[in-house]
């Protein structure tokens, strides 16, 4: 696996991440169930322990969608992520403008991962631009860092691990992690 660089990991205060195309596989699953409209998605899981790790190494999260999705919503709950941003794709940059402004955090102090060209606006701004593997051409030519993993198959967990391991963090955090299990189990 590729490494971030410790300069670059180590300024990162705050990690934002697209959702359709780089938490989720893309695809999406629509029909009806006893006369709702049902959609699901494909979250990856190990996704999801990533960003359980990051975390518990204090750096916060937030999710932003082009578009709303219930399934969407129940996953970031789930998972505890501190914010998600459901905007029409032009409307994607200032939102995630707005909650760095809210948090104190510069352009320069975030990293984000996109697939699409919705992202580049946010991708052409952020201090750490990341792509997934199966992410457009334009997206990948702005990427400081592109994933081995598709979008919605670890590439989520990749970043946080290259992210970490930047930082020289990534044992302690495992430590952590498993110390705050077994005081949980008990």
């Amino acid at each position: 696996m590729s490494v971030i660089g410790a300069v670059a990991a180590r300024k990162v205060r705050l990690l934002g991440l697209d959702v359709d195309g780089v938490l989720t596989d893309n695809g999406v699953y629509i029909g009806p169930v006893a006369g709702d409209r049902v959609e699901l998605k494909r979250f990856n899981i190990q996704d999801g322990l990533g960003l359980i790790l990051l975390k518990t190494a204090g750096l916060p999260v937030i999710w932003i969608s082009g578009r709303s999705s219930e399934a969407t919503a129940l996953r970031a709950a789930e998972l505890r992520v501190e914010e998600l941003l459901q905007v029409p794709g032009p409307q994607k940059a200032a939102a995630f403008e707005q909650a760095l402004t809210s948090r104190g955090i510069g352009w320069d102090e975030a990293a984000f991962v996109g697939d699409d060209l919705a992202d580049l606006p946010i991708l052409r701004r952020v201090g750490l631009p990341i792509a997934v593997s199966n992410a457009v051409a334009e997206v990948k030519q702005v990427a400081a860092y592109v994933t081995q993993a598709a979008g919605g198959h670890g590439a989520v967990r990749e970043v946080v691990e290259a992210l970490l391991r930047g930082r020289g963090e990534w044992s302690e955090i495992l430590e952590r992690y498993f110390a705050e299990q077994a005081a949980g189990a008990a």
